[in-house]
């Protein structure tokens, strides 16, 4: 049985049962509001990490050693805020699929209770290595940007069918006839938004009176320990890549919650390869940071850039290729949000298996090429995550070209593995799109074309 009828007959009829839930819908519909910010934010990304050392000496020598930070602002104004815009994005498509309830009543109460959701504190240092003071009445930015964007999808959809359940039950303030329409809006949000507030108020407390503090630190604590204690073994390393893009499905920034815990191994190890390989003895480490930068994550998480390549040359859907020309620039420098939140893969049935699968196939793939010393190991090079790839293979092995090798085995295996899922969502796209193109051509009268 070909893989094109193995996923036609087993794995589309379940993903359109699945991606046609309206919870389902409206994630994934309100994560996209994101996608124009993110692509801005990811040029911006791009230009302020290139991989070549004379742009960063020209930029320090125009604009002063502070450059990167200037360049960085538009990232910090996209990247940084996406679990606020999801949580109202998100809260707004799901009322607007109810369609008795106001979608921008829901999107803004959503968006007040996922801000009452995080503590508003954070450790600042006024000088770099001064001691960290607690600073209150602030909001942290990691925990309204990506690492809080879990949290974000839970209490979007939460307050949203808490607002349905009361407005449902009439158990609303209405105010007579001749009232403004936007004053009536208000009044009715009140007691829905009482409900939501109240419920979403007991949930903090009782998380902030556990060991935990409160949402995100229980997520990260429950999900991030057993990572500590994998260390860079094998089993660690296929463990920690599955749950990053099972994370990433669900909406959780995977590599922030894995990898703050596991990364301390890796520079360890990176630190001890780089000893080895400046006095010439063997690379004791395969599992360092660039292993999983440059081998295991070509376009980013989830070795993107083979589905990138599909999305160019193999798209029949506008849209597809349309994105994948957006999408290229990014992921080349192994930027994935661009592609992640534009499809969207989060909550994505039809795309999740190969994200999660791809990144496990590379690991044993590149493990056994270099345990067996097909492969050079990393050498302990601190390169960019942004080098782009071959380049950054031959430069992190110390000038083996085995390295570039390897990175074009696991490209080719990704377009393997990405291919025939790749092809059924593009079927759907195409399919989607030609279905509103005779629709708007019955509005206008126009005669259908096949």
């Amino acid at each position: 049985m070909s893989n094109r009828t193995f996923i036609d007959r087993y794995v589309l009829p379940a993903a359109l049962k699945v991606a046609g839930q309206k919870h389902v819908l409206s994630v994934r519909d309100g994560i996209i509001l994101n996608m124009p910010f993110m692509l801005i934010g990811s040029f911006f990304l791009i230009f302020a990490y290139l991989p070549i050392p004379a742009w960063g000496h020209l930029m320090a020598d125009l604009f002063g050693d502070t450059w990167r930070n200037k360049l960085l602002y538009p990232v910090r104004a996209t990247y940084d805020i996406m679990a606020l815009i999801s949580s109202f994005g998100i809260a707004y498509r799901l009322a607007e699929k109810y369609r008795t309830l106001d979608p921008l009543t829901s999107g803004a109460m959503a968006l007040v209770a996922f801000v009452m959701t995080i503590p508003q504190q954070t450790l600042f240092a006024p000088v770099e290595g001064a001691p960290t003071q607690l600073v209150t009445g602030v909001l942290p930015i990691s925990l309204i940007g990506s690492q809080g964007l879990f949290v974000a999808i839970v209490i979007a959809l939460l307050s949203t069918e808490i607002y349905r359940f009361v407005h449902n039950r009439n158990l609303v303030i209405k105010m007579p006839e001749g009232v403004p329409p936007a004053v009536a809006k208000s009044f009715l949000a009140l007691v829905p938004g009482f409900c939501v507030l109240a419920v979403v108020l007991v949930i903090r407390l009782a998380v902030e009176a556990s060991p935990f503090g409160d949402i995100n630190n229980l997520i990260a604590t429950v999900i991030g320990l057993p990572m500590h204690h994998v260390g860079g073994t094998l089993p660690g390393m296929i463990f920690s890549v599955l749950l990053i893009g099972i994370l990433w499905t669900l909406g959780l920034h995977g590599d922030a919650i894995v990898l703050v815990f596991i990364q301390p191994v890796w520079l360890s190890n990176m630190s001890e390869n780089l000893e080895a390989f400046q006095h010439n003895q063997p690379i004791p480490h395969i599992f360092t940071q660039q292993f999983y930068d440059l081998w295991i994550a070509p376009g980013g998480t989830g070795a993107l850039l083979g589905l990138v390549i599909f999305m160019l040359i193999r798209s029949r859907s506008r849209q597809m290729k349309q994105l994948g020309k957006i999408a290229a620039p990014a992921a080349l420098f192994n930027i994935s949000e661009p592609l992640v939140f534009g499809i969207p893969l989060v909550m994505n049935p039809y795309l999740f298996l190969p994200f999660i699968l791809t990144p496990v196939v590379l690991v044993i793939v590149s493990w056994a090429a270099m345990s067996t010393g097909l492969v050079a190991p990393p050498a302990g090079i601190a390169l960019p995550f942004t080098t782009p790839i071959f380049v950054s293979g031959y430069l992190a092995t110390g000038g083996h070209i085995s390295g570039t090798v390897l990175q074009v085995v696991n490209l080719t295996l990704s377009l393997v593995i990405y291919y025939p899922f790749f092809r059924v969502w593009d079927r759907l796209k195409f399919r989607e799109e030609e279905e509103s193109k005779q629709q708007a051509q019955v509005a206008t009268g126009e005669a259908i074309t096949p």
